[in-house]
């Protein structure tokens, strides 16, 4: 399922290029300034590999017939091949100096690769960048330069059983729009015997919290940690007041392995989720009737976290020039809706939010928030920092939240050597 990608909890050693794609990279010709040397470009008609990190049957079979219909348009080839271990496949590959033409490049992973030049920034060859969400052009720009254009995203929602918030005696006025609201909702629900609020136990969760606040890891160009400050602080105490008072609980403590799990079971009435909770509901829960709302506002307004991937371009391709028309189509409006109605993808062109909110209304809230959404932390060498983080979240009700983000300053502010 697509949110387990983002919910790393085992500490990571880290490597001597920062993780295993760097390491891998190291490797495999490419330094810390980028490529070394241009690869040779092909002037035939291109065979691209594309390797893709699918959710699925339905993803896999719509990815084939947009690059048949691609490669139809234009004379060239293309080999989707859907990635069993997509870190390791990739890392394998530069390792062997032999990568994909196009492949799927995660926002947590971007920072690594481009750190070590093992992408193409073609961003600006696509056409009409500013379309996609500017939270999600930074996700993916390096020192000003817009590297690899977003696929498609998601925010993270207050997804709500719509049958247990009627038997707490709520209605749809009482959905929470402020912290002081959520906490008031959450002591209704717990003193009818329910558990209010599930969420998972990593900062992809908690830290809504934080942006909310006001506050992040890391600056936006992911250079300066920002971790120990007053908002975040403000941010880990009022989540520690949620779970102390078990007005907020994580999965593990109801036994689910994530929070749509637990919510899909009826273990707790309100989830902080993604979209992609959708696919879940249908699949394994389909008699639970439940919306989704925006994130209830922190005191420094509305805040939720965005995540995303993007159409990476190897660096070493032979075939740039078509790689990049490949993902010119795979991004038109047209197509990013083709992929949101096979395979539940919101699309990453604001052009199409207006087609899509028409189609899925009930996904409006996550689209909504792709105005404030904060995405990954955009510093390389960040896998065994926001690990370490991780654990001390898990612990968050017997551990101080000062000392968490003390730990992740330092930690932070040595990985990228300042």
């Amino acid at each position: 399922m697509k949110n387990r990608g983002y919910l790393r909890t085992a500490a990571l050693a880290v490597a001597t290029c920062g993780t295993l794609l760097a390491s891998a990279a190291c490797g495999s010709g490419f330094d810390e300034g980028g490529a070394q040397g241009a690869a040779p470009q092909s002037s035939g008609p291109a065979d691209l590999r594309i390797l893709i990190g699918s959710s699925g049957e339905a993803e896999t079979t719509a990815v084939n017939e947009a690059a048949a219909a691609w490669a139809e348009a234009t004379g060239n080839k293309a080999t989707v091949t859907p990635a069993q271990d997509l870190v390791q496949q990739l890392g394998q590959a530069f390792a062997g100096d032999n990568p994909p033409d196009v492949f799927y490049v995660d926002a947590s992973r971007f920072p690594d690769y481009a750190g070590v030049g093992a992408l193409e920034p073609y961003g600006d060859k696509i056409s009409d960048p500013r379309d996609f969400y500017e939270n999600l052009r930074t996700s993916f720009s390096r020192d000003g330069k817009l590297y690899c254009v977003p696929k498609d995203f998601s925010t993270l929602a207050l997804i709500v059983n719509d049958d247990l918030w009627k038997k707490a005696g709520l209605k749809e006025s009482d959905i929470p729009a402020t912290w002081d609201e959520l906490t008031s909702v959450a002591e209704k629900i717990k003193a009818e015997g329910m558990a209010p609020l599930v969420m998972g136990d990593t900062r992809d969760r908690v830290g809504a919290f934080m942006v909310q606040a006001g506050g992040w890891i890391a600056s936006p160009d992911g250079k300066q940690a920002t971790a120990d400050s007053p908002e975040n602080l403000k941010a880990l105490e009022y989540v520690r007041t949620l779970l102390k008072d078990d007005l907020a609980r994580y999965p593990k403590e109801l036994d689910a392995g994530w929070g749509g799990e637990a919510f899909g079971k009826g273990k707790a009435v309100m989830a902080i989720e993604g979209n992609w909770i959708k696919g879940a509901m249908t699949a394994d829960f389909p008699d639970v009737k439940y919306t989704a709302y925006e994130l209830p506002a922190g005191p420094a307004g509305k805040g939720t976290l965005s995540f995303t991937t993007c159409w990476g371009v190897a660096a070493k391709s032979r075939h740039k020039e078509q790689a990049i028309s490949f993902v010119e189509a795979m991004t038109k409006a047209d197509q990013q809706m083709t992929f949101a109605k096979a395979f539940g993808v919101t699309p990453s062109r604001q052009s199409a939010k207006d087609a899509f909110v028409k189609a899925f209304p009930a996904d409006a809230p996550f689209v909504d928030a792709a105005g404030y959404g904060r995405g990954a932390v955009n510093a390389p060498k960040m896998d065994s920092v926001l690990a370490d983080f991780d654990g001390g979240l898990q612990q968050l009700e017997s551990t101080a939240p000062a000392e968490l983000l003390k730990r992740l300053q330092k930690n932070i502010q040595s990985a990228l050597g300042n």
